[in-house]
């Protein structure tokens, strides 16, 4: 008799015969909910990062120059439109340099009296930021000429003094002496954060120039607009040692500090969360194949004795174990890109903006990230699986054989 056909039979043999099913679906089960929670889960908060971000960038860009002054009011000082920095080609980075500046008011209708800061802007600032905050009219354009009367109003402050787009409301300019334009509503925006939307109005900035006698060369403070968000620490720096003394820099994640900082602590909660997943269903593979092996003990004895070495025999529960572990990859990746799909087109979990900023949960598409999820569960899975297999080597082929 050929031993070595016979060894390989009895292998192929327990390679091919069925386990206990129901510890097979658990391990399964466990793999594919771990998998999908992952990816869901990492989808939302990047959704909810991106989102956030984008909220935040509508309303100012990475970077502020302003004029170094102790004041903290919302208008601060003028300063010229030349701070140092005046090309995108200066510093390698900056996406764009827009101008803006603020002036404080007071909104009257016939029943309401509501105060605002109005952030005018000019024709090449990028509004298109905004586009996913309208929820009615337009945009607001504006000309190198005359001043616009045209204003976007946020939905709050719309509600509050009962605005709606095409209407016109008296602006009383706080000034010496005071000042009052009639201005025409022609957008309403909603971004959900209670600190834009309670406060600013979004105008034009000639209207401010002409409102405190500034020539064309002066502006409220100019925003620089980044490539690569992440790099803003660097590119701060180069823009502090080239701008004019007299002027102060500002990043938005100081300005916005409360808010980066939130989502800096739901990115650690999430990875925290994500560990424990990856460490129950490594668990449970652990023990699905210890099961394996005492299922199968019996074989594994005769298998000794007829000269199987224990690498033969471990290699069986390995490509068991591999085989379930791909298996539950799979059906976590439908699962979890399953309802990432419908979350994303269809929007079937709401939210309260009051509480989260937006009304629907976000959804964000990082493959690259979905990637490394997968093959970081296949590794350590494996890996784990050599913990059990290790077990072969203890086994004595005399009482493994008496074993029932």
């Amino acid at each position: 008799m050929n031993i070595s056909k016979y060894i390989s039979d009895k292998i192929s043999e327990v390679q091919a015969g069925s386990f206990t099913s129901s510890v097979t679906k658990i391990a399964i089960i466990s793999i594919a909910a771990g998998i999908a929670i992952m990816i869901v889960s990492f989808a939302i908060l990047e959704g909810f990062r991106n989102e956030i971000r984008a909220k935040i960038f509508s309303f100012g860009a990475h970077l502020q120059i302003s004029k170094y002054d102790t004041n903290n009011s919302y208008e601060g000082a003028p300063i010229s439109i030349y701070t140092g920095i005046n090309s995108t080609d200066d510093i390698a980075g900056i996406a764009g340099i827009q101008a803006f500046a603020r002036k404080t008011a007071i909104i009257k209708t016939e029943n309401e009296v509501l105060g605002v800061v109005l952030k005018g802007v000019d024709k090449n600032y990028n509004l298109q930021s905004m586009q996913q905050n309208l929820e009615e009219g337009q945009l607001v354009t504006f000309s190198d000429t005359a001043s616009s009367k045209d204003v976007m109003l946020s939905r709050r402050i719309a509600s509050k003094l009962d605005l709606k787009v095409g209407d016109e409301a008296i602006f009383y300019f706080i000034q010496n002496p005071p000042r009052a334009r009639k201005l025409k509503v022609t957008g309403i925006f909603n971004t959900g954060l209670e600190e834009f939307d309670e406060v600013f109005v979004i105008g034009d900035l000639q209207l401010v120039r002409e409102l405190n006698n500034w020539p064309d060369t002066l502006v409220g403070g100019v925003e620089i607009m980044l490539k690569d968000f992440e790099q803003i620490d660097p590119i701060a720096n180069q823009v502090f040692d080239q701008m004019n003394y007299d002027l102060q820099l500002e990043k938005i994640t100081d300005r916005h500090a409360q808010l980066f900082d939130w989502l800096q602590l739901l990115r650690k909660n999430v990875i925290i969360f994500l560990i424990l997943i990856i460490f129950v269903a490594t668990f449970n593979m652990v023990s699905t194949v210890f099961i394996m092996i005492i299922e199968r003990i019996n074989m594994i004895g005769v298998l000794k004795a007829v000269g199987a070495t224990d690498a033969q025999i471990r290699q069986v529960f390995i490509f068991r174990g591999l085989k379930l572990t791909l298996k539950g990859l799979l059906w976590g990746n439908v699962i979890g890109l399953g309802f990432c799909v419908l979350q994303y087109y269809f929007k079937i979990i709401p939210l309260d903006p009051e509480n989260y900023y937006m009304n629907t949960v976000p959804i964000s598409w990082n493959f690259s990230v979905i990637v490394v999820l997968n093959v970081l569960t296949l590794v350590l899975t494996m890996l784990a699986i050599l913990i059990p297999a290790a077990m072969v080597a203890r086994i004595k082929p005399v009482k493994a054989i008496k074993f029932d």
